[in-house]
């Protein structure tokens, strides 16, 4: 069955993509805050590797692709599904910019730095994956990669979230772990929320669920606060593990 939600005002000749929940598209209201929740952390790596040759796996719809290409020397945004694929070979070009369909774990091209963001949930083998993309950056390289922390983005009391697509979410020790095995330097970062999405994040535990639904607000009012959320309603920093414990979602900078 197709989404309800479909990507729109899409240039001519772009297929839309719809939404089911395994990647995360711009141009669907509803799907703003997820939007730029990773987008702000694509920015943030695309200051990072300016001048330099990048892989963004998994690059899905492509956005994250052209984003490291406004600084990248080069940017091959690698994804397996043909859709999706299609879709970003034909919205997103530019000089330094080019889409693979392929396999992340069978992509083999030398590069400064490899981007893997909230993909490694899906995988059955992540330490293959990982041993891969270490070969790939060589000794000077960097990966960067991100994944939801579990413990918020799960219910309350769950082990996991309702996400049919993830294999396995992650805590943020073990997250460490992880990454740790591969990879001898780690840096790990948090994101957390910010401006709106602070104040809204503090209402929420003043009992604003229940104010707006005696008030009947709740359809009006996120109606236009989930569109209006930037990338600077949230805030990327560096901590160690136990500081992490209440972040959205987990960033390691990993260096052989």
């Amino acid at each position: 069955m197709q989404s309800a939600y479909v990507q729109r005002d899409q240039p001519e000749g772009v297929p839309p993509l719809s939404l089911t929940g395994e990647r995360t598209l711009p141009d669907v209201p509803e799907e703003n805050y997820w939007y730029r929740r990773h987008l702000v952390v694509y920015e943030w790596i695309a200051r990072r590797v300016r001048g330099e040759r990048v892989i963004d796996m998994a690059s899905g719809e492509g956005y994250g692709s052209k984003v490291l290409a406004r600084s990248a020397a080069s940017v091959v945004g690698v994804e397996a599904n043909p859709e999706a694929y299609e879709h970003a070979r034909l919205r997103y070009t530019a000089s330094n910019l080019r889409f693979e369909r392929a396999l992340v774990e069978r992509f083999d091209q030398a590069a400064d730095a490899v981007v893997f963001l909230q993909t490694i949930e899906h995988l059955n083998d992540p330490d293959t994956t990982l041993a891969h993309f270490r070969t790939l950056v060589g000794a000077s390289g960097a990966v960067y990669v991100s994944t939801p922390n579990v413990l918020t983005l799960a219910p309350k009391g769950a082990q996991r979230s309702g996400n049919p697509w993830h294999v396995h979410e992650y805590r943020p020790e073990e997250f460490e772990r992880l990454c740790r095995r591969q990879f001898r330097h780690v840096e790990l970062y948090g994101l957390f929320y910010a401006r709106k999405l602070r104040v809204h994040e503090l209402a929420l535990r003043a009992g604003w669920d229940r104010v707006h639904a005696a008030l009947r607000l709740t359809e009006p009012f996120y109606r236009w606060f989930t569109p209006a959320i930037s990338v600077h309603d949230f805030s990327l920093r560096q901590a160690p593990v136990s500081h992490l414990q209440r972040s959205l979602d987990l960033l390691a900078v990993c260096r052989p």
